[in-house]
């Protein structure tokens, strides 16, 4: 029978569930895995003129380009297209969603792992050619991904004219900042705008502006801002990229008006879910076979790897199983997928809720009712299924795993499992904060038809609709300052992009001044902490990745992400 002691960590998840108003990104913490380039230690000669600093940024650069190219990361963009509100200033209208898996090496190439692929006339595909048709075959024809860079042909003193502005610090990292402008006649795709490169190794960690667009009709001229993080000794890789736009005319003279956040990860895959050993599994029992799926879907970059978040998570579903009296063997365990769309699912006893759906939750009342639905399912439905005990079905590359995975209950099941979360709901200690969850879906299904892409699944469950929660919540009110449905796209979980490690973001709450500030599912700038790369602790050991192995109780300060 489970213990009372956890039950006491949810008084201290109101912290690590307040959430924050922007997105932001983690510290790094990795495994020194990969060959390190140029060290950014301070330099034996320091540069003393503006000239120097230059030259050393310029050269630092055209290493970069050479280091990005070696990586095939996970990419993932999601783009909300906008209208102007005389309230709330702007509101999505609709969503476009792209992942994929970058080959760098190959050149500015995205293979997508979704079932669907549109392309353009070149055959690869552009995830910008959702928004009015607004990217051509002559403009970036991988939309996002190419602004990972810079500029790759011709970042040098010959092609532009650099501003000295000053020094800054992002996070803890001081910077040189730069204005740059291309000079007449220096060719098509050069960036305009401001560069920041950090004071150490000279490497650029931010830009912000955009590229000069090509001559002719086709030509637009898209504005981003792209972050680099300090991933391994020396090593600065693309992390984030944040993209809007609010007057701009496409081809046929419609204004577009919209806003994306890109995502990096997966830059270290090849020593991804190696814990297990699972393309040559002998099935034993039904959890080596949880583990094996599970195991597979982090080796290619979709799950997370065991950490703290997952303590959180499995808290939660603890206090509920405890004031439900249940003894279920296996224990249950919690993972978290690694992409921004809105879905949960089981593996077996293993509950996995992704990130995006995570990032906008507003409270833990709202978080119980995921994770009750998907306990539900496994009290109530199938235990695991063992097509993953079959060799093929767990050696699958990241482009094919849209394809090939998938966790989705039948309506049947869900149905099932709906009653029976409603019935945990009302006996746990989440029953007198229901309202706002029903808050919570209230919101999501007034934007059900507005941002289909971020709510529809691709592997699991989309968020199930529970009328009796709906019913029992207050009136929406979206002038109301102090009413938070949903917390804005990225507001809680950081992402490492080398490790692929997830933890809750630390952040206090910022009050908020009016209404337009509260921006539910919204998708927001990020606003990077950037810190230099510190070797992890050896101490440190991740939570065990297999499934049958029971919990350990342990004292609910030490589990907290909140306390560290």
């Amino acid at each position: 029978m489970r213990t009372w002691k956890a039950f006491c960590l949810s008084i201290l998840l109101g912290g690590a569930l307040a959430g924050a108003a922007v997105a932001q990104t983690p510290t790094p913490t990795a495994n020194e895995t990969q060959p390190q380039p140029q060290s950014s230690a301070p330099a034996a000669n320091p540069a003393t003129t503006v000239n120097e600093v230059l030259d050393r940024i310029i050269a630092r650069e055209h290493d970069e380009n050479a280091a990005i190219r070696r990586y095939t990361p996970i990419i993932e963009t999601y783009i909300q297209d906008m209208k102007p509100d005389k309230d709330l200033g702007a509101v999505p209208v609709s969503d476009h969603y792209f992942l994929g898996q970058a080959d760098l090496p190959k050149g500015v190439v995205n293979n997508s792992m979704l079932a669907s692929k549109k392309k353009n006339r070149l055959g690869q595909f552009n995830p910008l050619a959702h928004v009015a048709d607004l990217f051509s075959s002559s403009f970036v024809p991988e939309g996002f991904l190419q602004m990972v860079y810079l500029d790759t042909t011709g970042f040098d003193r010959g092609h532009y004219q650099f501003e000295y502005v000053g020094r800054e610090f992002l996070g803890e990292v001081r910077c040189f900042v730069f204005d740059v402008t291309p000079l007449p006649k220096s060719g098509r795709g050069r960036f305009k705008g401001r560069i920041w490169a950090e004071d150490q190794g000279f490497t650029i960690v931010r830009f912000n502006g955009s590229y000069l667009p090509p001559t002719g009709p086709s030509g637009y001229n898209l504005h981003f801002d792209s972050w680099r993080m300090n991933l391994q000794p020396g090593l600065w890789l693309p992390a984030f990229i944040f993209s809007q736009e609010a007057d701009l005319k496409d081809f046929y003279g419609n204004r577009v008006r919209f806003k994306s956040q890109t995502r990096l990860w997966g830059y270290d895959l090849k020593n991804a879910g190696h814990e297990a050993e699972f393309s040559d599994l002998t099935i034993e029992s039904p959890t080596a076979i949880q583990d094996q799926a599970a195991a597979q879907q982090e080796r290619i970059g979709l799950l997370a790897p065991a950490g703290s978040v997952d303590k959180v998570l499995e808290t939660v579903v603890n206090n509920v199983e405890v004031t439900n009296n249940l003894d279920l063997q296996p224990e249950v365990h919690c993972r978290v997928l690694l992409t921004g769309t809105l879905e949960s699912f089981s593996i077996g006893h293993t509950i996995v809720i992704s990130r995006g759906l995570l990032d906008v939750l507003p409270d833990e009342a709202s978080l119980a009712t995921i994770l009750t639905q998907e306990l539900a399912n496994i009290i109530v439905t199938r235990p695991s299924s063992d097509q993953w005990g079959f060799n093929d079905t767990t050696t699958v590359t990241a482009i094919e795993a849209m394809g090939r995975f998938s966790f989705r209950d039948n309506p049947d099941e869900l149905q099932l499992a709906s009653e029976k979360t409603l019935e945990l709901l009302k006996n746990s200690p989440y029953k007198d904060k229901l309202p706002g969850a029903g808050l919570f879906l209230k919101q999501l299904d007034a934007f059900s038809k507005s941002l289909p892409a971020l709510i529809n699944p691709h592997l699991g469950n989309r968020v199930f609709m529970y009328s009796a929660l709906i019913g029992s919540a207050p009136q929406l009110r979206p002038e109301k300052i102090d009413q938070i449905s949903a917390l804005p796209i990225g507001a809680r979980i950081k992402l490492d992009p080398w490790t692929d490690r997830v933890d809750m973001l630390k952040a206090k709450p910022v009050p908020l001044l009016s209404a337009r500030e509260k921006m539910p599912f919204a998708v927001t700038p990020f606003m990077p902490f950037l810190t230099r790369y510190q070797k992890p602790d050896a101490n440190v050991t991740s939570a065990p990745v297999k499934t049958d192995v029971a919990k350990k109780e342990q004292p609910a300060q030490e589990q907290t992400p909140q306390q560290q």
